[in-house]
């Protein structure tokens, strides 16, 4: 059946039932186990809970009817694990083209504020939505990348042949990642696609696609005063506050009034064709481009015009600060003059500028002439660049539209997102002839990484049937000599250095 012959009806009903049936009981599964990424979780191994995330998945693969499935879990040592799957091609032949298919099954950790009937290792449905950490981000990649290829085979629709890989340390970095490929590459050959199913949606009666990440620098910056505390009415206005000169500090790299990053080198030129994006994502969302978050009421956002909230979200620097240590919890904070304070940093940059320099920039700011000869630390643990998408080739801009229409009754919509991928830049750079799909279910109020994380299952099932639509059509696209067959950079090449987690 060539691919302009595609059932979407059809795929339809096969996935919807797949889900039901299948996919969302195995979901439930999965949530309830604590696998934290590593950097959560320093003893991830003596506790377990990944190799029990790895055999759910390993065992639910092994178990689907597809001819010449090959399912494997690779552990190179010290690593977190990879499970490795292979499925062959169908339909007439394309050669070495394939298809790469990515997701990650490692977890974030708990957060606080959950409701009180819901938990992040709590399984629980109400209505269309899956609630508990992990099912959205990014546990229902597997189940989706398998189940897109079965609703093909189910109709006899074509398709190249085509890899997963799902890794164990997403949220950490991907720091094995790149290992893992360089050890993989002759199995996994020279994709011309690939599709990650760890991003972001702007709502959820659309199909959108992901054409940029932002970088992140981060770390923890330490102010130190004295040896030990000391009453805070006998040294207040002798010694200095470790947290004024922590703000001191700040002040360098951030504009406390306006949230701009001061530093010009931690700033990159906005394309014209993502300027556009941006443009028409304001217009389709409207106010839903900040009314997604949970913000009190009478707060305003940082801008009141709404393309410059997308850009600021997916093109411009910004500053959060997401933890702080040395500073007592109120109940037990005493009429004290604190040693220390100290903060993790976390910066996002433009996807287009260079994270090692970054890192690099920021070092410079913070460390250079201490204020009253304090002793300041940067601990620098990310400094990942981010990563823009290729122009993308006529095939796939019709394949996906045709996916959005099909499925979803709309038009196809493209964005940045704020978070980070690592994995996309590494691909970019080892198959430089790739085209990328990424797309994802975490859409408005889904809250991945913090309280009441959810999946919201409708979305799930369309963007699975989706990726069918995408890979079948990437067969024909292969077959008239669109697609370029993939190129591969030379093995080795794939380790960017130090990654940042999303």
């Amino acid at each position: 059946m060539p691919a302009s012959q595609f059932d979407a009806a059809r795929a339809d009903r096969f996935v919807s039932a797949k889900w039901d049936d299948d996919i969302v009981p195995r979901l439930v599964e999965y949530i309830r186990i604590p696998n934290k990424s590593p950097m959560f979780d320093a003893d991830w191994v003596a506790h377990g809970h990944m190799d029990a995330a790895v055999a759910l998945m390993e065992g639910w693969a092994k178990a689907q009817p597809i001819d010449g499935l090959v399912v494997e879990v690779v552990r190179l040592e010290g690593r977190t694990p990879l499970i490795y799957l292979e499925v062959p091609a169908t339909g007439p032949s394309v050669g070495d083209d394939c298809v790469l298919l990515y997701g990650h099954l490692d977890k974030q950790p708990e957060m606080t504020g959950w409701d009180d009937d819901l938990g992040p290792w709590t399984p629980v449905i109400k209505g269309d939505r899956l609630y508990g950490r992990g099912g959205a981000d990014d546990g229902y990649a597997i189940f989706g990348s398998l189940a897109a290829l079965m609703a093909l085979r189910e109709q006899g629709a074509p398709h190249a042949r085509c890899v997963i890989l799902i890794e164990a340390c997403e949220e950490s970095g991907s720091y094995d990642l790149p290992a893992y490929v360089d050890h993989l590459a002759g199995r996994i050959g020279k994709p011309s696609l690939v599709v990650c199913l760890d991003s972001g949606c702007g709502n959820y009666e659309q199909l959108w696609c992901t054409t940029s990440l932002r970088g992140l620098a981060g770390g923890n910056l330490t102010v130190k005063v004295l040896e030990e505390g000391v009453h805070s009415g006998d040294a207040s206005g002798i010694v200095p506050s470790s947290f004024r000169l922590l703000r001191q500090l700040l002040s360098r790299i951030e504009d406390e009034d306006t949230g701009r990053i001061l530093l010009d080198g931690l700033h990159a030129p906005v394309p014209d064709d993502r300027r556009a994006q941006a443009s028409k994502v304001a217009e389709v969302l409207g106010d839903e481009v900040y009314d997604k978050f949970p913000l009190l009421p009478g707060m305003t956002p940082m801008s009141d015009k709404l393309d410059e909230l997308v850009l600021n979200r997916t093109w411009r620097p910004a500053l959060s600060i997401t933890g702080a240590d040395g500073i007592p919890p109120l109940a037990s904070a005493g009429n004290v003059l604190r040693p220390q304070t100290s903060v993790k940093l976390s910066l996002r940059l433009p996807p287009t500028l260079d994270g090692k320099r970054a890192g690099e920039l920021l070092k410079e700011a913070l460390l250079r002439d201490p204020p009253n000869g304090a002793h300041v630390t940067l601990d620098l643990e990310k400094a990942s660049t981010g990563w823009n998408a290729p122009a993308m080739a006529p095939w796939l801009e019709r394949a996906i539209g045709t996916a959005s229409e099909e499925f979803f009754g709309a038009p196809a919509m493209y964005m940045g997102e704020g978070g980070s991928i690592p994995f996309m830049g590494m691909l970019g750079e080892k198959f430089p002839g790739a085209q990328f799909m990424i797309t994802g279910v975490l859409g408005p109020h889904s809250n991945a990484h913090g309280p009441n994380e959810f999946l919201h299952i409708p979305m799930g099932k369309k963007v699975t049937a989706s990726v069918a639509r995408v890979v079948t059509d990437h067969h024909a696209a292969s077959l008239r000599g669109e697609t370029g067959g993939g190129k591969a950079a030379l093995p080795g090449t794939s380790d960017r250095g130090d990654h940042g987690c999303c």
